[in-house]
């Protein structure tokens, strides 16, 4: 019977903390290491509705991109706040939470390799590696209009909508990087690209991007990383036959568009 150890153990294989930022939260962060995993909820996020999903699916574990506690100390486990609610909850039920968040970001076959395939990308390539992984991907397309590749954007991400600069070129050599990357425009740009595809963006980098000549695309962050968790989910399979693997069904981006 695998345990809450060879999940973690496994997860590691493909995403090593040490390529974490060094900021960031990642590994197991709730839950005992010997128990016994039976069955594993997949989502991007830990967030209260899927750690619902999970106790009403008797999972005993959740895997996630994000991390349960991020970038700010945990003072208390109790009601007050939404992390606490969340803790309480996994504890009351037995579920450990799992995640990997900037090493899968990092890793070769992570977030920025899924996204970049997603797109349909060729000759994808890491901007700046350092050993055999890095944070940006570099990819081609056939050429084509930046109103063409934004229309394929949208659907192959399942997006409501785009926001994005228009850099006044045509779009062949494009950069990825899921969430917020849009730092990472100077990057893309020394690297060749004409296009950056990315989240989360300010308003003042999308003006630079404007003035960098940069075709600068704003897909948002649940659809820019959501694609790697069923990556996820599906090497949990091959790797744990004897566990059932469960993407979640109910986790998706709450925000809308009103058009």
């Amino acid at each position: 019977m695998a345990t809450v150890a060879d999940i973690l153990h496994f997860i590691e294989s493909i995403a090593p903390p040490h390529m974490a930022a060094e900021w960031d939260n990642v590994g197991l962060l709730c839950g005992r290491k010997d128990k016994a995993v039976r069955k594993i909820l997949v989502a991007l996020d830990p967030f209260r509705t899927v750690i619902d999903e999970a106790i009403a699916l008797g999972a005993d574990l959740i895997v996630t991109h994000h991390p349960l506690i991020f970038r700010s100390p945990l003072m208390a486990v109790n009601e007050d706040t939404e992390a606490g609610r969340c803790v309480l909850a996994l504890i009351e039920h037995g579920i450990a939470a799992i995640n990997a968040h900037t090493n899968l970001d990092m890793a070769p076959g992570g977030v920025n390799d899924v996204l970049a395939q997603t797109l349909g990308l060729t000759d994808i390539e890491i901007i700046n590696p350092v050993e055999n992984y890095g944070l940006l991907r570099k990819g081609e397309v056939p050429e084509q209009s930046l109103t063409t590749f934004l229309g394929s954007v949208r659907e192959k991400l399942r997006c409501q909508g785009l926001r994005y600069v228009d850099g006044g070129k045509s779009v062949r050599v494009v950069a990825v990087g899921g969430g917020s990357c849009a730092d990472g425009m100077y990057e893309a740009i020394a690297a060749g690209c004409d296009t950056l595809v990315t989240s989360d963006i300010k308003y003042n980098q999308f003006r630079t991007a404007w003035e960098l000549g940069l075709n600068l695309i704003d897909a948002g962050h649940f659809h820019t990383e959501n694609p790697v968790m069923p990556v996820v989910a599906e090497k949990l399979r091959f790797a744990f036959p004897g566990v059932e693997v469960i993407f979640s069904e109910n986790h998706t981006d709450v925000m809308n568009f009103f058009v």
